[in-house]
């Protein structure tokens, strides 16, 4: 079987086609037209690739109906636009793709994956926020937490790599989106996204963890409207909003220049980075692996030095070599560090394709 994995992002569309030992057969990406794809780009960008027997979309919430991917119908359909209201930066996007490519292929079995399912075995003292009882029953209010298929392929990975059980496992998944998450015996005990993808850690453009009395605050004394909040939050902020760029490899270009704003900003990112590993930690009850993922946790030794300099208490070292050296699913453990750490490059779509055949093939 070869599967066609459709991951919608903010501005583009990614499409690869894997074949049954998870090679990757080919692939393209459609630019987003006014925040949609068309029937029309999907077919022409078919046309280049090789034939495909099932289909894995990349959903990022799956709300409180699904906690495992599930083959896509009009019923599905249904219920995954009712939940894009959780996401709507994310879902109404990834419905476009959906809509598209059950155009194209209307013959072609086609699974949705869902990027909170991996959280969905978060325990309630973990999941729920300490709000008014009839505020969470009314809206669905807890932690769903995000990120989740290179979570769990990131799990499967590590242990793979290690030759079996890697104990208390921390992920970090450290890319324009950044969250953590506490895993043990492939469960998910803990993450640091909540409701939305913007609690936790500095993102890009995000703000990771603010005083909601701030938010608050900017509301009603600030003299700024919802929108113009939830736009600073989401799309003004994080290493943006401290340095005037999202993108961690200018930052450090200009940390290396001994740029002040470059220096707070990666000294923010840091703070916050070490301090929820940290809490990670907390949640399993000790560290026994530590694992960087995303285009920042793979491609940024200064970051994942300077995350381990501060955890060195849990255990955590890195060898400076092997650090620098990293490039793919690579051991940067220093010799005698009680915490391994691995550096391992993200592969959502082997996740995906994993989903679809075990839910098409029961």
């Amino acid at each position: 079987m070869q599967v066609l994995i459709v991951n919608t992002g903010s501005s583009s569309v990614k499409l690869s086609v894997l074949g049954g030992g998870g090679e990757q057969l080919g692939n393209s990406t459609l630019e987003l037209r006014d925040g949609t794809v068309t029937a029309e780009q999907m077919q022409g960008a078919l046309e280049e690739l090789p034939r495909v027997d099932a289909v894995g979309h990349r959903v990022v919430h799956g709300g409180e109906d699904f906690r495992a991917p599930v083959v896509l119908d009009e019923h599905v359909l249904e219920r995954i636009r009712e939940v894009a209201v959780l996401a709507p930066l994310h879902v109404p996007k990834a419905l476009a793709g959906i809509e598209a490519a059950r155009k194209v292929l209307p013959d072609t079995p086609q699974v949705a994956c869902f990027d909170t399912a991996f959280h969905a075995t978060l325990p309630p003292e973990a999941s729920t926020y300490a709000i008014p009882k009839g505020w969470r029953e009314r809206h669905g209010l807890r932690r769903y937490g995000f990120h989740g298929l290179s979570h769990s392929y990131a799990s499967r990975r590590a242990a793979e790599m290690a030759g079996g059980p890697v104990g208390r496992l921390v992920v970090a998944h450290l890319g324009a989106g950044a969250s953590l998450s506490a895993v043990r015996d492939g469960r998910c005990l803990d993450t640091t996204m909540g409701f939305t993808p913007t609690e936790g850690l500095v993102m890009a453009t995000r703000s990771g963890d603010v005083d909601p009395g701030l938010v608050l605050w900017l509301l009603q004394y600030g003299g700024m409207a919802p929108d113009e909040v939830a736009g600073g939050l989401d799309r003004g902020g994080g290493l943006y909003g401290l340095t005037g760029d999202s993108d961690m490899r200018e930052v450090m270009e200009r940390v290396r220049g001994d740029d002040p704003a470059a220096r707070l900003g990666l000294g923010v990112y840091l703070h916050r980075l070490r301090a929820k590993i940290a809490a990670m930690a907390a949640s399993l009850n000790g560290l026994d692996t530590l694992v960087f993922t995303g285009g920042v946790g793979e491609h940024q030794p200064p970051v994942r030095a300077g995350a381990a300099e501060g955890l060195a208490f849990l255990g955590v070292a890195v060898d400076t070599a092997a650090n620098e050296a990293a490039h793919t699913d690579t051991d940067i453990t220093a010799p005698g560090a009680k915490v391994r750490t691995l550096v391992l490059t993200a592969r959502e779509d082997l996740e995906i394709d994993g989903e679809v055949r075990r839910t098409l093939e029961g």
